[in-house]
């Protein structure tokens, strides 16, 4: 690690933004005793998190200087900062106080100019341990009729501001919208929210809260996790508090779960929530939950409480499409500060589509590798760092690609697809191919046609509304195209 770090951090000034004094140079021993705490730290930290959390975003972290108890630390951006201290303050925190001590402290050191070489590197240093959630200043009342405050755990940066809506969360978001204006007193109680992993669940939920708050300031608004609520529940069996467990649940006025699907199996944890739910309803409470998957696929849970969930508005949030990608790395770009490319912007998102949170871990490794490397912004600094994540060059999927899927799903030689036969069956096979051949590729009209006997573009469009019409209409028809678009989408 020592030898990774920046040789010039040695003659390297600082610059405070609010006070605007220059540090001055680093000492050699400063930035000695700098390198080994972190090292320490990193250590600790690459054991609990992911191969690719780390190099993503704990790897580009360089030590500087350690005085006055303080540890200073360089990271690229103000988003990137922002973004660890929110998906890891705790670990950091912890981490700090494990090698540094109680009373020590992190600074980040902001780079937000790099552009010209021959110029001191101007940075901007903000304490780190900032963005915690904020506690409220709602009383509350427990079994005691003591009036205390809790934490809302609701993260301020996740708002409907910033939350970049398209066609695959339009409807959760409206409902969400209208929740924030009147919660509890609409017919979307409870929402319940499902997507798989890093699709914006957490951000549209929590940004319900916080707009719930801005409207009602007195409101009482909990943000928690299934796995919080359970260790709650536990943690007042022990300590026989049951009573003010149950009274502080009770009191909330709109109650946010994250990952419901984690209570099943939970059969004593399970019984407490549907109690709590349906004070909560009765009460005409709002009652907001997230899933990675639709209430009646949850294996293990009481029918009770799945037959609550679908009382009120059960949404789903989709993959985001090409256009809505590309939106996601243009508003996060605008945030950093920094105009990507437009070829750059359609390359990522082309190719990097799991989820968005892998959207954003790619768009900062590539601002990593650009200010840290000095790299120009081009499209091979975008492959390279594609390329890096996805451990192989993505290839698009081909015409030919989707007639072999469609054949062998269809148990038909891939001849047929392309030949003139009127039968149903293979006349389905090939409207569904070139309906898929037109989500998938960028294959103009007459291109397609040309890849089935050169038929003409009217054909094209004549097999995509009958497929469109099939998906309305015909359930073995939508449970094929579902299974071979997630086939092509893994690929």
């Amino acid at each position: 690690m020592p030898d990774n770090q920046s040789r010039d951090a040695l003659s390297l000034f600082t610059h405070d933004k609010t006070s605007g004094k220059t540090a001055g140079t680093l000492t050699a021993d400063g930035e000695k005793k700098a390198i080994a705490y972190w090292i320490k730290c990193l250590e600790i930290i690459k054991d609990n998190v992911s191969p690719h959390i780390f190099n993503t975003w704990f790897e580009p972290i360089k030590a500087l200087r350690w005085e006055n108890k303080q540890l200073t630390v360089k990271v690229p951006s103000q988003f990137f900062c922002e973004w660890i201290e929110d998906q890891y303050y705790s670990l950091l925190q912890k981490t700090i106080s494990q090698v540094l001590g109680e009373d020590a402290k992190l600074l980040y050191q902001i780079v937000v100019d790099e552009s010209d070489s021959k110029v001191d590197k101007r940075t901007i240093k903000l304490p780190a341990f900032k963005f915690p959630p904020q506690p409220s200043n709602i009383g509350i009342v427990d079994g005691t009729s003591d009036r205390k405050t809790f934490t809302t755990n609701l993260n301020p940066k996740y708002t409907f501001n910033n939350f970049v809506r398209g066609e695959s969360n339009q409807l959760a978001y409206a409902a969400g919208l209208a929740i924030s204006q009147d919660p509890g007193k609409t017919r979307y109680n409870p929402l319940v929210v499902y997507g798989d992993v890093g699709l914006g669940k957490t951000h549209l939920v929590q940004g319900i809260g916080n707009k719930i708050l801005q409207n009602y300031k007195k409101s009482r608004v909990l943000y928690t996790t299934s796995e919080r609520f359970t260790q709650d529940f536990i943690n007042a069996i022990q300590n026989n508090t049951q009573n003010e467990f149950i009274n502080f649940y009770r009191s909330i006025d709109t109650l946010i779960v994250d990952d419901i699907q984690f209570f099943c199996g939970k059969e004593k944890t399970t019984d407490n929530f549907f109690h709590t739910f349906n004070a909560l309803y009765q009460d005409r409470k709002q009652i907001i939950l997230t899933s990675d998957r639709p209430p009646r696929d949850l294996k293990d849970l009481d029918e009770r409480l799945i037959s609550r969930y679908q009382w009120g508005l059960i949404v789903d949030i989709q993959q985001p499409d090409l256009e809505m990608r590309m939106a996601i790395l243009q508003k996060k770009s605008v945030d950093e500060g920094i105009e990507l490319p437009v070829e750059i912007v359609e390359y990522i998102a082309k190719y990097v589509t799991n989820s968005i949170r892998e959207l954003e871990g790619t768009l900062i490794s590539l601002i990593a590798k650009y200010t840290f490397e000095n790299k120009p912004l081009n499209l091979a600094l975008a492959k390279e760092v594609v390329n890096g994540i996805t451990k192989k060059e993505p290839k698009p999927v081909t015409i030919d690609d989707i007639k072999e899927l469609v054949s062998n799903y269809y148990k038909m030689p891939v001849e047929s697809l392309e030949s003139q036969s009127r039968k149903h069956e293979i006349a389905l096979a090939r409207q569904m191919a070139i309906y898929l051949t037109k989500q998938f590729t960028q294959l103009s009209l007459k291109s397609i046609g040309a890849g089935f006997s050169n038929r003409d573009h009217s054909t094209i469009l004549h097999s995509c509304q009958t497929i469109e019409n099939y998906l309305v209409t015909d359930p073995s028809v939508k449970a094929a195209y579902e299974h071979l678009h997630k086939t092509l989408k893994s690929k």
